[in-house]
């Protein structure tokens, strides 16, 4: 099938083949990303247009001994598959397969485990200084993209390495943009000039040479001015200012080129960076003219490109998000929306074509888009920060000092919140409710269906008490015509009873509402008798009269798609506990430990947050 992907084992294997060999097995690996991927959902496009980076990263150094690092790793297929992997990932993202990310606990090739933005160039600095203090005489690669760049986390590593003499090369893979047409024949030119070992040899004697004084800075000024007159095309003169070496850009989807590159690279020491091109869904016409689909496109025909997914006439979350607040932004201007980077899988599209005023994707950077929605907030907006739960982590300190200390009226709308599926332990979203819920003046809130979002969004526009958290999940809702739904008044902290019942009184969060009130029905059916079922709807402030009514059961059960510690399980013990009450409280969420890969329905079962895990709880009651 494979005429020389099937002799890597691994990298080591690369270092015989020639350099038509090279490109033969970037179409190759490309085949194979193509075939698993179109039955196996994965992370597509960007991987596709990384492939011969990858390779020309692999052949040049000397992994595992050389560090190689990945930001994200959405761009990592090629990388997993050229160290041992190539079978394995058939299994990519599976439950028992192998993570969608590098992950340390999997391969002694995966330097440093990622999966949210802008990590790379801090890790690979803390690898090349740790090298340097060791005596160890090993390389550090650090890939990031463009998009990762403008994580305030990545600049700080940039600032901190070009004040380093660290041995560490950041090669930073555009994938949204041209080689600008200037840079030609003089660019090819002054880029084989500023790789060249000698060049750089002699470079260096004569800075050393020249000493500290006046005369060496003012040769300096004039080749860094020189030096930017060039390159400013690209770019170069921002990274030189931060002390940073700067080569490129080169077509990252040549191979020889980026081979050639990194063999004069390997031999410059210090701090350096190399701008590199490439094309998202490079090799796959489809990926490559609509990356924004094909970066996570699902299941698909490779023959056709079309997508195979089941039609449902079901709404997700996030649609009814981003069409509700449409509605709300007709009637009311002071609404904006922001979103780091996030707009398609946030539902913010339609926002955005309407309101584009109103509209902001400030890129992927979470605690910018808190700050930044807490100022909007003080100028006399409204907005909405939607933001996925496991990225909101990030703007904690922002949530906090920017929003929450100022009593500034944010709707935080965490998307992605609880069990996330197939990403994994990166992407959970299941530490929200544990983390903001010891915030003072946050209110912290979950909708049991498409409705109740309805009228949370349209209750936190009249609300005026501070920062408002509404979290919801990943994926479908329950199916309601929620577009017919008049929003119904919410009362501040309040939520409801939704199922009486005897001796145990049921308190879910969320759409667990509706897996509990599943159970609760099989109970009645089988014995006649069944448990109370109520909404809690609020976990910050909690309903007290919710929590006077449960203290007459004889037991409580919590019911929550997040963190057991610290979450809704904490609120109601914590609470029964001080009112004196002896009702015996248990809870059912996320354990202390971090979830895997695998479907979002098996993880659910796997913490017994589906119906049949409920009814397992409850059942002993009332037989």
């Amino acid at each position: 099938m494979f005429t020389i992907l099937q002799k890597i084992s691994s990298p080591s294997d690369l270092k015989s083949l020639v350099p038509e060999e090279l490109e033969a097995l970037c179409g190759e690996i490309r085949r194979h990303i193509v075939e698993c991927c179109s039955g196996n959902p994965g992370h597509l496009a960007s991987s596709l247009g990384a492939v011969d980076l990858t390779v020309g990263i692999h052949y040049v150094y000397n992994a595992p001994s050389d560090r190689i690092i990945f930001d994200v790793g959405h761009q990592a297929y090629a990388h997993k598959i050229l160290t041992g992997r190539m079978e394995a990932f058939r299994q990519n993202r599976k439950r028992d397969g192998i993570s969608g990310f590098p992950n340390r606990d999997e391969s002694e090739y995966d330097a440093f485990g990622v999966g949210h933005a802008s990590t790379s160039i801090s890790a690979a600095l803390g690898f090349a200084e740790a090298a340097r203090i060791a005596g160890r005489k090993e390389k550090v690669v650090a890939v990031i993209g463009d998009g990762a760049m403008t994580g305030g986390l990545a600049l700080e590593g940039l600032n901190n390495a070009g004040n380093s003499s660290a041995d560490i090369l950041i090669i930073l893979n555009d994938n949204d943009m041209a080689i600008d047409g200037n840079t030609g024949g003089l660019h090819s030119h002054l880029l084989k000039i500023t790789t060249n070992p000698t060049y750089n040899r002699f470079r260096d004697k004569l800075w050393d040479r020249l000493g500290a004084g006046k005369a060496r800075q003012r040769i300096q000024k004039l080749v860094r001015k020189t030096k930017q007159g060039l390159v400013t095309p690209s770019g170069g003169d921002l990274f030189e200012a931060f002390g940073l070496r700067y080569f490129g850009p080169i077509d990252g989807n040549d191979i020889n080129q980026v081979v050639s590159t990194l063999e004069r690279l390997r031999t410059i020491g210090g701090p350096k960076i190399l701008h590199v091109i490439t094309k998202k869904g490079k090799g796959y016409a489809p990926a490559e003219n609509d990356p924004t689909t094909w970066h996570a496109p699902g299941t698909f025909d490779i023959a056709t490109g079309k997508r195979l997914g089941g039609k449902t006439t079901v709404s997700r979350y996030q649609d009814v998000f981003g069409e509700v607040l449409c509605e709300m932004a007709e009637k009311d201007r002071r609404i904006v929306a922001i979103t780091p980077a996030m707009a398609t899988g946030s539902g913010l599209t339609g926002f955005a074509e309407k309101f584009p005023d109103r509209f902001f994707d400030v890129g992927i950077a979470e605690e910018h888009a808190a700050t930044f929605a807490a100022g909007l907030a003080a100028g006399g907006m409204k907005p909405f920060c939607s933001i996925y739960s496991s990225f909101a982590q990030r703007a904690f300190d922002e949530i906090i000092h920017d929003a929450a200390l100022q009593h500034l009226p944010v709707v935080f709308c965490l998307d992605r919140a609880g069990l996330v599926g197939e990403d994994g332990a990166t992407h959970q979203g299941v530490f929200d409710l544990a983390s903001l819920r010891c915030i003072p003046g946050m209110t912290i809130t979950a909708p049991a269906n498409e409705n109740e979002l309805k009228d949370l969004m349209h209750w936190a526009l009249r609300e005026d008490r501070g920062p408002v958290v509404i979290r919801y999940p990943r994926g479908l809702g329950e199916g309601l015509d929620w577009r017919a739904h008049e929003p119904a008044d919410i009362e501040y902290g309040k939520g409801s009873k939704v199922c009486d019942g005897e001796r145990v009184a049921v308190i879910a969060l969320g759409p667990e509402v509706n897996r509990a009130m599943e159970a609760a029905r099989r109970i009645k059916e089988e014995t006649g008798r069944g448990p109370a079922i109520f909404n809690a709807r609020f976990l910050k402030p909690f309903d007290a009269d919710i929590l006077a009514q449960v203290s007459e059961y004889e037991a409580a059960l919590t019911v929550e798609e997040g963190c057991l510690k610290g979450g809704l399980f904490s609120e109601v013990a914590e609470g029964l506990a001080l009112a004196g009450a002896g009702t015996k409280v248990r809870g059912l969420g996320v354990p202390d430990i971090f979830i895997k890969q695998d479907s979002q329905a098996a993880q659910r079962k796997d913490c017994r947050l589906d119906a049949e895990g409920i009814y397992s709880e409850l059942i002993g009651w009332f037989r």
